[in-house]
């Protein structure tokens, strides 16, 4: 038996239901992730898609809705410093913690308190 592992497709993040706007508000307009059409067939489950480089971000909607607050993903980034200032030019909040030796990072809160990692190798 063969196989390869290619990478990773998508990751998804949890929301509470009906929060998919704020969802959208939030990785379209303060990130820039551009909105991927979900299939017919899965729309009716809520939620929404968004294209994060070669990568997407997968938001689904839960009535059992809790943050994840350590585990996350980790989105890779050219020209972090721009970044960071457009995100606190929109009145967000990226926050510093331990430094990763070789990287620029910081961490930001989803709308819904879901961590996510800024990443930039140097």
């Amino acid at each position: 038996m063969s196989f390869d592992v290619m990478g990773l497709d998508h990751i998804q993040l949890a929301i509470p239901i009906g929060a998919e706007d704020r969802a959208r508000q939030f990785f379209t307009g303060d990130l820039g992730f551009p909105e991927v059409e979900k299939p017919a067939n899965l729309k009716a489950k809520g939620g929404a898609w968004f294209q994060c480089g070669s990568h997407q971000i997968h938001v689904g909607v839960t009535d059992s809705f809790v943050p994840a607050k350590k585990a996350h993903p980790a989105i890779l980034v050219r020209n972090i410093g721009a970044l960071r200032a457009h995100l606190e030019g929109r009145g967000l909040s990226p926050r510093d913690e331990d430094p990763l030796p070789g990287a620029a990072r910081f961490y930001l809160d989803d709308p819904f308190g879901n961590r996510l990692e800024f990443l930039e190798w140097l």
